[in-house]
């Protein structure tokens, strides 16, 4: 079974859809149809911006979202038998599922990055990559530390990021690495993604997506909180919602899907990071980039 996989926030470079919007027409109309929902040329910062200018918030979740989302809408024969997306990924997977329209998928996530910034600028938060520990170990030694720090994405075996306030953060990241961490790393992001740290985020997007139309997909989408596929839309809604404040299960994703009968699975966006991931998850199986 083929399986597309959508990236999430980190993935974009500058020049980003740009050949996309030079070599298709319905590229070209659906990028300026964005321009016009977002009320600024998002397309100039994704195809001559600078890296910094990317990386604002405001910009940077609707440019991957909608590399992806066109990319998918200009495949040839493109009928997908399961899909996920990483993190931001998860609404260009429910756009190429059709369980959401690419207008109010793109409002959305436009809604979902004000919303983040905003929880970011509360509290000084961060997140951090551990590698070369076990999950449960990981899982312990964010347990053990004062403040707020959890496992916030299971990217693979033996790559955990993990995401709380900035002091719980760098303590925990020292805790990791005497219990036998290869690296305990800060990330350079403007938060703490998927913790309580994004619990104002998740309150004020829950509006957003309740007063959304979703539909029933033409295939599942493997939910990065349940891990597990589902079809109905209100089931998918309030995952979408639980969403900002819960773990990113990538790992468990992906067994899920080969327990499930993928055997190829297509990354569809900027970078090639998530079939990177693949290839650690479940080395037998075949990965390709659209």
């Amino acid at each position: 079974m083929k399986a597309y996989i959508f990236p999430g926030q980190g993935a974009q470079f500058s020049g980003m859809g740009k050949e996309l919007y030079e070599s298709s027409s319905l590229a070209k109309s659906m990028f300026e149809k964005a321009n016009e929902i977002l009320g600024f040329r998002i397309t100039d910062i994704m195809f001559e911006g600078t890296s910094e200018q990317l990386k604002a918030t405001k910009v940077t979740q609707p440019a991957v979202f909608l590399h992806s989302v066109i990319l998918a809408k200009t495949i040839e024969n493109f009928h997908p038998e399961m899909v996920a997306g990483h993190s931001l990924g998860e609404f260009s997977a429910l756009v190429a599922n059709g369980a959401l329209s690419f207008e109010d998928g793109l409002k959305l996530v436009a809604q979902r990055a004000i919303a983040m910034q905003k929880a970011c600028d509360i509290k000084p938060s961060t997140m951090a990559a551990v590698l070369g520990l076990a999950d449960e170990i990981v899982e312990q030694v964010c347990d053990s530390i004062d403040g707020v720090v959890v496992a916030a994405n299971y990217n693979c075996p033996g790559q955990l990021v993990i995401s709380g306030e900035t002091s719980a953060v760098e303590k925990a990241c020292e805790a990791m690495k005497v219990a036998g961490a290869k690296r305990a790393l800060i990330l350079p992001v403007g938060g703490a993604f998927h913790s309580p740290m994004m619990e104002p985020a998740r309150e004020q997007l829950a509006a957003a997506i309740e007063a959304t139309i979703f539909l029933t997909p033409i295939c599942p989408v493997y939910q990065n909180v349940t891990a597990t596929a589902v079809s109905d839309p209100n089931e998918i809604k309030r995952n979408l919602i639980t969403q900002l404040t819960a773990p990113v299960k990538w790992t468990q994703t992906v067994q899920q899907m080969v327990k499930d009968g993928a055997s190829i699975f297509t990354e569809v966006g900027p970078g090639k990071v998530l079939i990177g991931l693949v290839g650690k998850i479940e080395k037998e199986v075949a990965v390709a980039s659209a």
